[in-house]
């Protein structure tokens, strides 16, 4: 999703870039004469740049403008940077070497085993952490008669072992957070 968001982005702020630009070069090689007069013509004239100086709302809501321009696009640059998601594990081999293990493999792992949890709706799983110390966040949906005691010591029990054993990471830590199942009321004819 992120990807696409991205790329859509890009493609507006290249596309505007580029039909500004092809603006400026038109007008200072002098192929359009309008608005301008000539290459050396200024882009707002006097009359244009003051024609709002006497309404008290002008200066404010161009301030707020550039202000909001500009922190969505930090916005949008810190999101490029921070990645929650970890991309590779490292996986003990039997060989004295290590191997990697794609991040979304380990996540999808985890979910489905913990799906199989009696109690268990739905799961949803992050891997967050460096390659060598990898942090697991589960987002569990418990079903109405689900024992929350139950479901977590079957997680660590049964999923997160699994997960350890089979990526060779004796510590996995893991945040869990619950929540209930509300299901919608169904009329009964």
């Amino acid at each position: 999703m992120r990807a696409a968001v991205n790329r859509v982005v890009l493609a507006l702020a290249g596309l505007a870039l580029l039909l500004v630009g092809a603006v400026v070069l038109s007008c200072a090689t002098g192929l359009l004469r309008r608005p301008y007069s000539g290459p050396d013509d200024v882009l707002l004239s006097k009359d244009d740049r003051t024609r709002y100086a006497d309404a008290s709302w002008w200066w404010p809501v161009v301030l707020a403008v550039l202000a909001l321009s500009v922190l969505c696009a930090l916005w949008w640059l810190l999101a490029q940077v921070r990645d929650r998601t970890l991309r590779r594990v490292a996986v003990d081999a039997d060989d004295d070497g290590v191997a990697l293990l794609r991040g979304r493999a380990l996540e999808e792992v985890v979910a489905a085993d913990a799906e199989q949890l009696p109690g268990v709706d739905c799961a949803t799983t992050l891997v967050t952490g460096t390659p060598t110390a990898p942090r697991v966040r589960l987002e569990l949906a418990l079903s109405p008669n689900a024992v929350p005691v139950d479901v977590l010591t079957g997680l660590d029990a049964a999923v997160l072992e699994r997960a350890r054993a089979g990526a060779g990471l004796p510590p996995l830590p893991a945040e869990v957070r619950l929540r209930a199942v509300t299901h919608r009321a169904a009329r009964v004819s």
